[in-house]
């Protein structure tokens, strides 16, 4: 066992949040009059081997100031072993998500397009096309990039009976994985496929420092845009394709201020829903997987509303509400 202490930042603001930190296999957080002065982590070499995880619940109940230097930690015991073999990790992290539920081959019912080599780890383009047979629908997607720190990237809920749908998004990769997407459909049965994408070498992305002014960031946090994407896959002359672009830096709380060369605080996308006539097109629970300043495209069936009503949330508590015209149905 090698120990890690890694002092706690003042003023972290945590709710009972659940983190999949897969490198970390025991951590001790020592009190002091209820405020946290340290974290130590015991890290065992041979979790990252076995593709163990560990899921740490951080509260602030009682007011502790938790370190958001924790999720450094991720980066600096890690470089300590080298890299994990692509795919090592899948069966820890299916036991956790599934349980012992069997997974299906979903060849031929999901498309799954990612690139080999991609240009930018910081923000891999992930796309995938979902069509099951008459009667069955899509209950929900995840995807997942086995060899980051946060393996799930994104957990999406799929309002209406939907049989078709083309969803996708971008990515950090921490280094060369498979990346997974697993449908549920409404009867309960899972249905996965996956693509290995390869790392070129440097930074990881999830320490990676985010790009742009923190001023600008902060001033420009929460924004959104939604525009209307050509397909050709229409499932119906009322289905319809957009892209939504949210401005949030998503701070994976791993990445070092370059003026400062303190951790920046952990700040995440942790949910979205999108809402058409008050009823649930799409709802996503992020994660630090996805990319800075996240992008979703996703295609829905337009029942006559003009509007989609989008809420962003974050893991700080930041709230924010959008409306964006669609036009009636076609």
């Amino acid at each position: 066992m090698t120990g890690y202490v890694f002092p706690a930042f003042e003023g972290s603001n945590y709710r009972t949040t659940a983190w999949t930190v897969r490198r970390a296999c025991k951590f001790e957080i020592v009190p002091l009059d209820l405020t946290v002065e340290y974290i130590k982590l015991d890290y065992n070499r041979s979790c990252a081997r076995s593709g163990a995880s560990t899921v740490l619940r951080l509260s602030n109940c009682f007011n502790q100031h938790l370190a958001i230097v924790l999720f450094g930690m991720v980066a600096a015991v890690a470089a300590a072993t080298g890299p994990v073999r692509a795919g090592s990790s899948w069966q820890g992290i299916k036991t956790e998500v599934y349980g012992s539920r069997p997974i299906e081959d979903g060849t031929g019912l999901i498309g799954l397009k990612a690139p080999y080599r991609p240009d930018d780890v910081r923000a891999v383009p992930v796309s995938i096309d979902a069509a099951l047979p008459a009667g069955r629908t899509i209950k929900g997607v995840n995807i997942f990039v086995d060899e980051n720190p946060s393996p799930l990237a994104a957990a999406f809920k799929v309002g209406g009976a939907r049989g078709r749908m083309a969803l996708a998004t971008k990515v950090r990769l921490n280094q060369e994985s498979f990346i997974r997407a697993v449908v549920e459909t409404n009867d309960g049965r899972l249905y996965m496929v996956s693509s290995l994408v390869k790392f070129a070498g440097g930074q990881s992305a999830c320490s990676a420092p985010p790009t742009g002014d923190p001023v600008e960031i902060a001033a420009n946090m929460g924004k959104a845009k939604l525009a209307a994407v050509p397909s050709s896959k229409a499932v119906s002359q009322a289905s319809q394709k957009v892209r939504l672009d949210v401005r949030h830096p998503n701070h994976t709380g791993m990445a070092l201020d370059q003026m400062t060369l303190l951790y920046i605080p952990l700040r995440m996308v942790s949910k979205l829903e999108v809402r058409q006539g008050g009823e649930p097109v799409l709802e996503m629970d992020g994660s630090i997987t996805l990319s800075e300043n996240p992008s979703l495209e996703f295609d829905f069936h337009n029942k006559g509303a003009e509007t989609l009503d989008v809420t962003l949330k974050d893991s700080d508590g930041g709230e924010w509400r959008h409306a964006f015209d669609v036009g009636p149905a076609t």
